[in-house]
């Protein structure tokens, strides 16, 4: 894709197209202002999306070494898979949120933590059986620590932060530690997975650093309107194409989720009241093959309801049960 001037300020997309879910691309963006060159996210670890950011570098004058800091958005593995790479060939500083620190250093503390987590909350959703295998893959991560661990120490950024020029904005929701990076001069926002063109971004369910369940469709709500008031004219997201129109597609995105919980909250009204079951109603053979979004998603809403005052939710036999008010 072209590049991108304004004020003084180039940014390079990298926008690799991908089979990886259903996202189309996976994105990541240069961004030059004078002498400084920046990464922000570090795409997928593959062959293919190393030599996308080789090749856009060497097309635009520059090499790896040119590189003056990472900037990550969030700490999912398509948005960090080159880090490690990268600063094999340059050491150079990488920033994210101090709630991306453990899960980007596979601290093993709070990995046992996180996986903890997640078995009590798959037993009081009814679901400890089908959620074996992630509970599996959380502990080969545990065991794999050094494999996956950023090998530097990471810089932390929080809301209100300035870094390049560029306002920190913590867009929580789509995970715990989501950042986006706001360029008000030049009206762009680098806003990873918070807004994507036509896919929905999943809440995704988790800890903090505390180990406390986040309620994240509420974070992710709060997220999606507080940037449909900034003044953006391009808005850089993780996946799919540069957005132009932020404000009518989070107008749409925001009209699905409500859309959601009003779907969630008739299945209930018919007399489903167990997580489990609510999630197979809703999502079907997905429970089975995409186990850990759905539960999250279902989670997600039940909190989001429950918060607002729809739902009443009491434990039987160690698993809860939601009822409509």
């Amino acid at each position: 894709m072209a590049k991108i001037t304004k004020k003084g300020r180039t940014v390079y997309p990298i926008l690799m197209p991908t089979s990886y879910g259903n996202m189309g691309t996976i994105n990541s963006f240069l961004l030059q202002d004078g002498d400084s060159l920046s990464l922000i996210d570090a795409g997928i670890h593959t062959e293919e999306y190393k030599q996308a950011l080789i090749v856009t570098l060497a097309e635009n004058g520059f090499l790896i070494s040119d590189l003056s800091r990472i900037l990550l958005t969030h700490h999912h593995e398509d948005h960090i898979g080159l880090v490690n790479w990268i600063l094999q060939q340059k050491d150079i500083p990488v920033y994210a949120h101090p709630e991306a620190i453990p899960r980007l250093m596979v601290d093993s503390e709070f990995l046992t933590m996180r996986k903890n987590f997640f078995t009590e909350l798959y037993i009081e959703m009814g679901c400890i059986d089908d959620a074996k295998p992630r509970l599996k893959k959380l502990q080969r991560t545990i065991e794999q620590q050094k494999e996956y661990a950023i090998q530097t120490t990471i810089r932390p950024l929080i809301e209100g932060d300035e870094i390049l020029g560029m306002t920190v904005v913590e867009t929580a929701g789509h995970s715990a530690d989501s950042i986006s990076f706001y360029d008000m001069e030049r009206k762009w926002l680098f806003a990873g997975d918070v807004v994507l063109q036509t896919t929905a971004t999943n809440a995704i369910v988790d800890p903090n650093v505390k180990g406390n369940r986040l309620h994240t469709v509420r974070q992710y709500k709060k997220s999606l309107e507080r940037i449909q008031q900034l003044d953006i004219d391009l808005l850089f997201p993780g996946h799919q194409e540069i957005i132009e129109d932020h404000q009518t597609v989070i107008a749409q995105k925001l009209e699905k989720m409500h859309r959601k919980a009003e779907r969630l909250y008739h299945v209930i009204e018919e007399g489903i009241e167990r997580p489990k079951q609510i999630a197979q109603k809703l999502y079907r053979n997905k429970f089975n093959t995409e186990f850990s979004l759905v539960m999250s998603e279902v989670i997600g809403y039940l909190d989001y309801l429950e918060e607002k005052g729809h739902l009443l939710k009491t434990i039987q036999d160690g698993v809860w049960h939601y009822t409509v008010l």
